[in-house]
């Protein structure tokens, strides 16, 4: 189980939003590489990143602040936000991400996305984000009328090495995860998911190391690093002592 610190830029900025909308961002940070090196020496094995500018734009817009971020720490990175082509994913994985993340071109063109396990396999993570149960796309900003888990099953046997969900509803209001929702697409596709959107306190992290939880590749945390309401210690000590616990 994985705890993913997030950040997320806007005009170079570690920002968080509060339920998707680009005109309620607060700034945590202006040094993006600053806090990816931070979130490593406090623990975290992972990064996620999200370039909202470029979710928006349809193509990268903070590329600088991503390079800075992948030059600052040794941590795998994982990004989203405006990849939309083969050549995209291309540049990044040679730049040395760890991950992209494809969320609008996965609705639009979902042969691209196989083709893109096919091309780079390990590589591909699929970014589902939904309002009302239904998939959002172009950055948050327009709903379409497909179904999460419907979404999900194109993917199936194509080798996307994860699924990072998404309750629009809940993310940046620290309303805690959509449990019942997450864990019922868990149960749907045999790809690891990972749980995003409201991850507000302990008792998230707690919830996601049950074992009825066991099937997901971890959890995504923004606003509550941020605050303080989350303490990285604690949480990377439950999360050791759980995995300790499997290998005993």
């Amino acid at each position: 189980m994985i705890l993913f610190p997030a950040i997320d830029l806007k005009g170079g900025q570690c920002v968080r939003l509060k339920l998707g909308d680009m005109q309620q961002a607060t700034v945590y940070n202006t040094d993006p590489a600053a806090q990816a090196k931070s979130f490593e020496e406090q623990g975290f094995e992972w990064l996620h990143v999200v370039d909202l500018d470029g979710a928006f734009a349809g193509h990268s817009a903070n590329g600088e602040a991503v390079e800075a971020i992948l030059m600052a720490t040794k941590n795998p990175v994982q990004l989203g936000g405006g990849i939309r082509t083969l050549d995209h994913i291309e540049a990044w994985l040679a730049r040395g991400l760890r991950r992209v993340i494809l969320g609008t071109v996965a609705v639009r063109n979902p042969d691209l996305v196989i083709e893109a396990c096919r091309k780079f396999p390990g590589h591909v993570a699929v970014g589902i984000d939904a309002k009302g149960g239904k998939v959002a796309v172009e950055g948050w900003a327009e709903a379409s009328e497909l179904g999460v888990i419907e979404l999900a099953q194109k993917f199936e046997g194509a080798g996307v090495a994860a699924i990072i969900y998404t309750d629009i509803d809940r993310d940046g209001v620290l309303a805690g995860i959509n449990w019942a929702s997450t864990l019922e697409l868990a149960g749907a596709v045999s790809i690891p998911v990972i749980a995003s959107g409201g991850l507000a306190s302990l008792a998230d992290v707690r919830r996601m190391l049950e074992p009825d939880a066991e099937k997901l590749e971890g959890a995504i945390s923004g606003r509550a690093l941020y605050d303080g309401r989350i303490d990285p210690a604690e949480a990377l000590a439950l999360i050791k002592a759980s995995r300790a616990k499997e290998t005993a």
